[in-house]
């Protein structure tokens, strides 16, 4: 007696946790459609003269085991060191309750940006705890919710004080003591804006007069304490602004920027339970005086009140915010680094103000004692005073000892060729003191109960307090936090709970194969700033990857710096720029962008000092090619681009693609194609073989980094051989464009997670990807054309990967909004489609190819019962005002509650799609907008200020 051998493929176990639909769900939904296979489809879909003509191929795809073993291999061959280099970048220990249940944990990093309050409560909490956190150690009134990375929010802040600054001056001045890549930013983001950069001694260089704002690292990259109330009472005087660069820890010790009278405060909260990550992603912070709110860039948490007059969050200040102010926004960021800043967030919950306190003086006492014993072996150490940083003079010894470092597992800072610098941080042991120690030719015990000297200096010692909310002062026991932690997720919806058919943002799969090897501490262990010869592994990642996105997108040369899908087109555009330049064409300065394209596009535009001339779109959608070819002309001698999205912003493959891209470069211009929709794209159209110069790719939408509440993310560009050369640089770099963010490669502790996803899926693997995002977004425009008009279509009446559906019938027949339909989709389970963009007034819809079957089906079911809701509304069967529709979302309490609406508990509570058993009850009822911007709270407040603004 024998078994039947079973057929068992590990590669297709791999490749369908990515592919929703089965085969079998693959022929019924083809059916709908009446075409008899895929490929017909695709054919009806994507036109023949835009095809790649070769396959993806690098090897066959590896099973989840396989690819998991060859990536162990390649971490190995990184060679984690302890890192003292600082530089902004520190060791910390990520608490495993938060490592767990917040970084390792789907219910954080499969949300999305909270746009939608009601079932984001949850996310929106953590992230106001996180103001409240930068707001009180800065000492400023209002923060934030996070922006990319320090150096970033160092650029975004000289950005901001000019728009602020009454001073009339041109000049910057930058504190010599910055952190080295703080400094390369600043420069970049300037040179554009024509902003000149005045770096100096902020003791003998800076003269108040000659600028608009000053920057101040505090503490100094080599270790200064400074107090600079002197500098920014002048700085006053002139109407120029006060910027400090502060790290958050020695905060809890030192005076505040705002004690010392700063106007802006930014930083990295890093150090805050964030692994080094080799640079990333790290959340940064900015903080401001009240009267610069309005100016400030990036989200902003606010509390409001929902329907029933009980506390509720939102996104505050969104009038500000680049896709509403396009070319005239304060910033063309659209990313935050939201699962970082709740890691953070949760870091100073678990550790309260005193445990915070307690780390930091731990850190200086360990700074201290390793100071003291240098000084005891002959070595001058600078300066007298300081947090955790101290630089010390050794001639020609550096490279011994920086060897002699290494060989005892210890990295230490080059600075110059004759001083290392030294940072220690909360994973410092006494064993590592006394590496030091060794390194510099000393043979002593680090005994840190005899040894508690501070040098701290007296005139910045903090006396004002912090994190005095109640949050930071709950019981920490690990039930209590665990449990707060749980209760914070539940609020929310995200991908492990329902699909999002977000259009344009690609909420698919983050598969948990591709998301283990972020924790492996030979991938989140590593400084930005190791010598190259310790991130073998990385190095093999990071070009493989690049080869393969070559490959994807038809260019020659790929830049993962860019840490944000912004960033991306700042920096695909920066590189344009140079080109020009280096042709003798920097007049070049006219960039074409339809009407209809990403909000970041035309403000990326504005911050590299172009003038954007927008270009209609046809009837149909499509870019209206007269009106491009006209513009075109009109500004032929000093065209320096168009930005463009393809498939088109629509949802459809649009035939006249080549032809945009060949107007623009008949008349000097390049190409850029925005790389949002490339998950249509994969293994059938190479940006780069169609016209495309250059593109970004948001690797947190096509492949697989998750968005984790509304970041991290990362915007790699691609470029044609051209303009390879002109790529971002890094700090280090002399010449050509100067780098876009603080870190070399951006946030690449997360590309494993996109290297994971090619390796599983093979070029194969990622083409059916591709296909069956098309079919399942052609399945809902089949289902739902019915009940509703899918706005635009291509040949044969097809979508791309996405649909726009148009609620504004609903609006006329029975003043039914497309905000109503969006709160009433909560009801049913749903995440909202994007809602109003690119068309005011409709839902642009996106499953991608991770939905199986019947999920898609819920969603249209619940679509179409949501349409004949809207009819009853239109024929007065049901009320115009006290209907479901407008009374969405309902809550667990409406259901318990008083009940006197003319529609059954069960209408409102349990509609077509909800699942009965799973039912996911919203926190909130539908938030008031109008009321929390006119009673701006934007950090944590003592119930009572509720129950007021609530009156």
């Amino acid at each position: 007696m024998g078994f039947e051998p079973t057929e068992y493929n590990p590669y297709d176990f791999a490749n369908r946790r990515h592919i929703g639909p089965s085969p079998s769900e693959m022929e019924e939904m083809l059916k709908v459609l009446g075409v008899g296979s895929l490929d017909e489809l695709i054919e009806q879909t994507v036109p023949e003269e835009i095809r790649q003509k070769d396959t993806l191929e690098w090897g066959p795809a590896l099973s989840e085991r396989d690819m998991l073993h060859f990536m162990e291999a390649v971490a190995a061959k990184n060679k984690p060191m302890v890192s003292l280099i600082g530089q902004g970048y520190y060791g910390t220990m990520t608490p495993p309750a938060i490592q767990r249940n917040i970084l390792e944990n789907p219910a954080w990093y499969t949300a999305y940006t909270p746009y939608q309050p009601e079932i984001s409560q949850g996310r929106l909490e953590a992230l106001l705890n996180y103001q409240t956190m930068v707001s009180d150690l800065t000492g400023l009134e209002i923060a934030n919710a996070s922006l990319l990375d320090e150096a970033t929010a160092a650029a975004e802040a000289m950005t901001m004080a000019q728009r602020v600054s009454k001073s009339k001056q041109t000049g910057f001045f930058i504190d010599e003591n910055c952190h080295p890549q703080n400094i390369a930013v600043m420069k970049t983001r300037a040179e554009p804006l024509d902003i000149e950069i005045i770096v100096g001694d902020p003791e003998k260089d800076l003269d108040p007069a000659r600028v608009f704002g000053a920057i101040f690292q505090y503490p100094g990259t080599y270790g200064h304490v400074r107090e600079f109330s002197p500098q920014i009472a002048a700085l006053h005087e002139s109407q120029a602004l006060a910027i400090l660069i502060a790290d958050p820890l020695a905060l809890t010790l030192l005076r505040s920027p705002g004690d010392m009278g700063a106007d802006i405060a930014v930083g990295s909260t890093q150090r805050f339970g964030v692994p080094l990550g080799y640079g990333g992603p790290h959340a940064a912070y900015m903080a401001c005086k009240d009267a610069y709110k309005r100016a400030m860039p990036g989200r902003i948490i606010g509390a409001s009140i929902d329907a029933r007059g009980n506390l509720a969050y939102r996104l505050a200040l969104q009038t500000r915010e680049q896709h509403i102010r396009r070319e005239k926004a304060n910033s063309n960021v659209c990313t935050a680094q939201a699962l970082l800043a709740v890691m953070a967030s949760m870091y100073a919950v678990f550790h309260g103000p005193e445990g915070l306190k307690a780390i930091a003086q731990s850190v200086h006492r360990k700074t201290a004692r390793l100071a003291k014993g240098l000084e005891s072996l002959g070595f001058s150490v600078s300066p007298e005073v300081f947090f955790d940083t101290i630089t010390i003079e050794v001639g020609s010894l550096q490279g011994v000892i920086l060897n002699a470092g290494v060989a005892n597992g210890v990295n230490m800072r080059k600075i110059g060729n004759d001083r290392i610098g030294i940072s220690l941080d909360e994973k410092t042991y006494p064993e590592t003191i006394e590496a030091v120690w060794q390194a510099f030719g000393g043979d002593m015990k680090d005994d840190s109960s005899r040894n508690r000297e501070y040098r701290l200096p007296e005139s910045c010692l903090r006396t004002s307090e912090y994190l005095t909310h109640p949050i930071f002062h709950m019981n920490r026991a690990e039930a209590e936090m665990t449990r707060y932690m749980r209760r914070l997720a539940d609020r929310d919806l995200a991908l492990d709970r329902a699909m999002i058919p977000l259009g344009s943002c690609t909420m698919k799969l983050n598969a948990t194969a591709e998301m283990l090897p972020i924790t492996w501490p030979a991938f989140s262990d590593v400084h930005p700033f190791a010598p190259a010869e310790q991130v073998e592994g990385y190095s093999e990642l990071i070009d493989d990857l690049s080869q393969k996105l070559c490959m994807i997108t038809g260019y020659d040369a790929f830049s993962l710096q860019p840490n944000s899908g912004a960033q991306g087109e700042y920096a695909g555009l920066l590189t344009i720029r140079a080109y020009h330049i280096a042709n003798g064409e920097g007049h070049r300065n006219v960039c074409l962008i339809p009407t209809s394209a990403h909000g970041t596009n035309p403000a990326s535009a504005q911050m590299v000092g172009w003038k954007v001339v927008a270009v209609k779109s046809d009837d149909k959608g499509n870019i209206d090619l007269d009106d491009f070819r006209q513009k075109a002309e009109e500004h032929s001698a000093n065209l320096a681009g168009c930005m463009i999205t393809y498939p088109s912003t629509h949802g459809v493959f649009e035939h006249t693609v080549r032809d945009v891209c060949e107007i623009t470069h008949q008349h000097g211009g390049q190409v850029y194609i925005d790389g949002a929709n490339m998950n249509a794209m994969v293994g059938l159209a190479k940006p780069g073989e169609i016209g495309g110069d250059v593109s970004h790719l948001n690797l947190h939408k096509t492949f697989c980094i998750p968005h984790g509440g509304g970041g991290p993310g990362m915007g790699p560009i691609g470029v044609k051989e051209h303009l390879a050369a002109f790529l971002p640089g890094t700090h280090e770099t002399s010449d050509g464009p100067g780098p876009v963010s603080a870190a070399p490669y951006g946030s690449p502790s997360i590309l494993p997670i996109s290297w994971a996803y090619c390796l599983l899926m093979g070029g194969e693997g990622l083409t059916q990807a591709t296909k069956v995002a098309i079919l399942n977004a052609n399945y809902i425009a089949k289902r739902l054309s019915g009940a509703y008009e899918i706005l635009y279509t291509g040949d044969n009446d097809r979508v791309a990967h996405e649909c726009i559906i148009d609620t504004r019938p609903l609006m006329e027949e029975a003043g039914i909004s497309v905000d109503d339909v969006a709160k009433r989709l909560i009801d049913c389970g749903f995440h909202a489609p994007t809602m109003s963009w690119p068309v005011a007034g409709t839902l642009m819809v996106e499953p991608t190819e991770s939905e199986p079957k019947a999920e898609l089906d819920r969603f249209c079911n619940a679509m179409m019962a949501i349409r004949e809701e809207a009819r009853a509304v239109a024929d007065g069967t049901m009320d115009k005002e006290n209907n479901p529709l407008k009374r969405a979302p309902h809550t667990m309490e409406d259901l318990v509650g008083e009940w006197n609406r003319p529609y059954s508990r069960e209408q409102g509570c349990f509609p077509p799609g909800a699942f009965r058993v799973d039912k996911y009850w919203p926190p909130v009822n539908r938030v008031d907008n109008v009321h929390g911007d006119r009673h701006l709270i934007c950090t944590c407040p003592p119930m009572e200020a509720y129950a007021e603004a609530a009156e």
